[in-house]
């Protein structure tokens, strides 16, 4: 699997699928259509609504909720999975905690490695925050153990006890991937590792509702780049980092 991974064509045909077919149509007073480009991230534009504003609650952030298709605010949906020290983790044990959610697996040469050193940082940014956390799952679940997740762990440095390397049902994960997150993620066997997947993170707020920061007064972000470090600051296809940006907008909301 390449770098490039993150932005293949059949990524960007699967999220134009969802949201230009699913979507759109579903909210079209809140959704208006913009450049695609190569991520879900840059795949829409949300009309942002009162809610969104910080006018809602006076300990509300600027960060927008991410509408699902009927219009709502997008919530994470209900899961049940095993964690890297074999404990069972549901979406439950999240809220009340601020956290990130990524895709990937433990064999993943490429972009995985980067993403994890990356949200290690970020980890380590917030080692005094009882209420943040990382929910981490893996698309491979059966070479993904409890065990193997647990290497993985150790090796990285991943320290934080809010920090669960999920593995479980693959069906039950793709899905969650796919259609909880709209974070793509498929099998290929075209590709080197036989895997495709985002490398995008997702924020999540302590009432498990996706949140992002707007990029301009209609268009959020939706989701942050997990591949570019902040050293990097950009890397060879001019991908800015946005590291730093997830670090500001957690800040955040640890604060509402």
């Amino acid at each position: 699997m390449s770098k490039k991974t993150n932005y293949s064509y059949v990524g960007i045909a699967f999220i134009i699928l969802v949201f230009g077919i699913i979507f759109i149509p579903k909210i079209i007073d809140r959704i208006s259509g913009d450049d695609i480009t190569r991520d879900e991230s840059r795949s829409i534009d949300v009309s942002v609504s009162d809610e969104n504003h910080v006018n809602e609650k006076s300990k509300k952030s600027d960060l927008v909720y991410i509408p699902n298709i009927d219009g709502d605010k997008k919530k994470v949906p209900s899961f049940s999975f095993t964690n890297q020290l074999g404990q069972i983790i549901t979406n439950k044990d999240y809220l009340g905690k601020v956290y990130v959610v990524e895709f990937f697996f433990t064999t993943c040469p490429t972009i995985c490695p980067r993403m994890n050193q990356n949200l290690v940082e970020v980890q380590n940014e917030f080692k005094d925050f009882e209420n943040f956390g990382v929910a981490s799952f893996t698309i491979t679940p059966e070479i993904d153990t409890p065990e193997i997740l647990k290497a993985y762990a150790d090796k990285y440095g991943i320290t934080n006890p809010n920090w669960h390397l999920l593995t479980g049902d693959e069906d039950a994960i793709y899905k969650l991937a796919n259609e909880g997150f709209y974070l793509y993620t498929a099998k290929n066997e075209e590709i080197v590792d036989g895997f495709e997947h985002s490398g995008n993170f997702a924020l999540i707020d302590k009432e498990g509702f996706i949140r992002s920061r707007l990029k301009s007064p209609n268009n959020p972000l939706i989701y942050y780049n997990g591949i570019v470090s902040e050293k990097e600051g950009v890397d060879d296809e001019g991908i800015l980092q946005e590291i730093s940006i997830l670090k500001e907008d957690i800040a955040k909301l640890l604060k509402e």
